[in-house]
């Protein structure tokens, strides 16, 4: 039975029909219909398992998809994308990271635990956006107490004895005996002189809430207690590169740890960013939040492993420095497949967790994979290489557009940066020919050709004041033909 948090997750899958995911990835990426195709339909039926009878929804695996294509032309782009659209847990691992058990470097299993954290974070940042109100409510209070301190708090004690009138009756007015009470610092006062203190504190607190509120005591400094850093045998312990494992052992021995308070002066914005941080933890449930990221993991996570292809090779010629590749292999058969994995938060079940590889198989072919590994991709999607005309759509359609992204780095210095269509099609049609005479590495060419062409004006932009710049097929050729035909210099700088 799913929990309330994973219904609504999973719910926001419900409005994501094949056409409209095709659609949202429309907006970002250029062509590879095919590709886009099988992501959506894999996305969709995520949502499909969940509304299956229960007899059968265990049974139904994930249909997981190798992409094939060479650099540059999406594979990454499409997942990430993916995954911002589900709202799942999503994480981007390389395959040629991971070595068989036995040798130096990082264990498959690795990979699960990056998703699970992954999954915590997103899952406490949903309770944290949901509190933060009450949060900064609860700071705006702290902050108050540190600026203005509240008067000591006096409570009634017993009543002296009553001091004798002119009259020989009681002290007071009416006839009342007059009550005193007696602060922590022992001085002792009338109820009534008690009364207006507080009543004056109260007025001032009312007046300084609005001045912080208006901004106007950001630059205060107040007194606040924080946690002391851990200390540099931690860091030590922690480091990249530390056996696997080392990072849980090292966050026990903090947890063991007594913590270290110190108090440190800053400024009212500084203390604001400390105290929302103290405060956002004690709203949260750290226990709730686990529990939902690692049915989340379960249920709705996805990996992307990149660089699948640098693990394949013909097992004839596997040895020597390769000899780890299909150990590699034979590591992941039983992640992919479905198996119990221990995390710091518990055990988690990659049955239903989505795989999504992808690998440019230059050197070698999808079928240089060891066969049961093929089997659990059964989905292979070809992305076609990039072509001229679609690096004009590159540069015009998707709303991160690299023109649209260098218009904004000079609309910052108070210029307007524009592109003809001229000048983008020759843009295309350079680094089109670049990728034809070079190695193919696909729309990342556009980004050394954009850089190169724009270099002096990015450059000179602070001096040359707010004139606006144009970039046309004239400005291309003549800052770009001689590095395009120099086949040494388009060697290194294209």
């Amino acid at each position: 039975m799913l929990s309330k948090r994973i219904q609504q997750a999973v719910s926001r899958l419900a409005d994501l029909t094949p056409r409209q995911i095709v659609a949202e990835l429309d907006r970002y990426i250029v062509g590879q219909n095919d590709a886009k195709k099988a992501v959506a339909i894999a996305l969709r039926n995520r949502w499909r398992r969940q509304q299956a009878p229960d007899s059968i929804r265990e049974e139904i695996a994930p249909n997981n998809i190798i992409l094939i294509g060479p650099t540059g032309v999406g594979k990454t782009e499409i997942a990430r994308r993916l995954a911002k659209l589900a709202g799942a847990p999503f994480i981007k691992v390389e395959a040629s990271k991971f070595t068989e058990v036995g040798y130096v470097g990082r264990d498959v299993e690795s990979m699960v635990r990056d998703l699970v954290e992954s999954a915590i974070d997103m899952v406490r940042g949903e309770r944290e956006s949901e509190v933060e109100d009450l949060a900064h409510e609860k700071v705006d209070e702290r902050l108050l107490d540190l600026l203005l301190p509240a008067p000591s708090d006096g409570k009634p004690t017993a009543s002296p004895p009553p001091v004798p009138s002119a009259s020989g009756g009681a002290g007071g007015t009416g006839g009342q005996p007059a009550l005193f009470v007696v602060s922590s610092s022992g001085e002792v006062s009338r109820e009534n002189e008690l009364d207006a203190t507080q009543e004056r504190h109260r007025r001032t607190r009312d007046k300084l809430k609005q001045l912080l509120i208006d901004g106007q005591l950001e630059d205060r400094e107040v007194e606040v207690e924080v946690t002391r850093a851990q200390g540099p045998m931690m860091d030590i312990l922690a480091s990249q590169g530390a056996p696997e494992g080392m990072e849980n052992f090292t966050e026990m021995l903090q947890d063991m740890l007594p913590k270290k308070k110190k108090k440190r002066q800053v400024k009212v914005s500084e203390a604001r960013r400390l105290l929302l941080e103290q405060e956002l933890e004690k709203l949260v449930d750290m226990e709730d939040v686990t529990a939902d990221a690692l049915e989340r993991v379960e249920k709705l996570g996805i990996i992307f492993l990149d660089e699948i292809d640098k693990i394949a090779g013909e097992r004839s010629k596997m040895g020597g420095p390769d000899v780890s590749r299909e150990g590699v292999q034979r590591d992941l058969l039983p992640i992919v497949e479905g198996s119990n994995v221990q995390t710091k938060y518990g055990m988690v079940k990659t049955d239903h967790v989505l795989f999504i590889a992808a690998g440019a198989f230059h050197v070698s072919k999808p079928s240089d994979l060891i066969p049961e590994l093929q089997g659990r991709f059964p989905i292979r999607v070809e992305l076609k290489p990039l072509t001229e005309a679609d690096f004009v759509r590159i540069m015009t359609e998707p709303e991160n557009a690299l023109t649209k992204q260098y218009a904004a780095l000079v609309e910052a210095e108070g210029a307007l940066l524009t592109f003809t269509t001229d000048g983008i099609a020759e843009i295309a049609r350079v680094a089109s020919a670049v990728n034809d005479r070079m190695e193919n590495i696909g729309a990342r060419r556009l980004h050394t050709v954009m850089s190169t062409l724009l270099e002096d004006v990015m450059y000179d932009l602070p001096d040359r004041g707010k004139a606006p710049i144009a970039i046309n097929s004239a400005v291309v050729n003549d800052r770009l033909k001689s590095i395009a035909e120099d086949e040494d210099l388009r060697k290194y700088i294209l």
